[in-house]
């Protein structure tokens, strides 16, 4: 399988950001992120991961009662990212 260059990994995850930047305040599992960008559900998961150590996503661990997810991640963009965005 060939590898992905950096510059494309960075376009993807800016599709992300605009994605999660144009349903904001809406929490979406990490399925609808993939779904919408039209990738794979583990490499979406690894870059929303990255986005998430660089501050620019937030996850989402518990549903609206306070219970964990088990298997399932949701995905809202940060405040900092928004602001950011809402300025462009």
């Amino acid at each position: 399988m060939p590898r992905i260059s950096d510059e494309k990994i960075e376009k993807i995850s800016e599709q992300i950001l605009s994605y999660l930047y144009g349903v904001f305040p809406k929490l979406v599992f990490t399925v609808d992120v993939a779904r919408e960008i039209a990738r794979d559900e583990e490499f979406v998961k690894r870059l929303l991961l990255g986005l998430e150590e660089k501050g620019l996503v937030v996850r989402i661990g518990k549903n609206s009662k306070g219970e964990v997810y088990l298997k399932r991640m949701r995905w809202r963009i940060s405040n900092r990212a928004h602001a950011v965005y809402a300025r462009l």
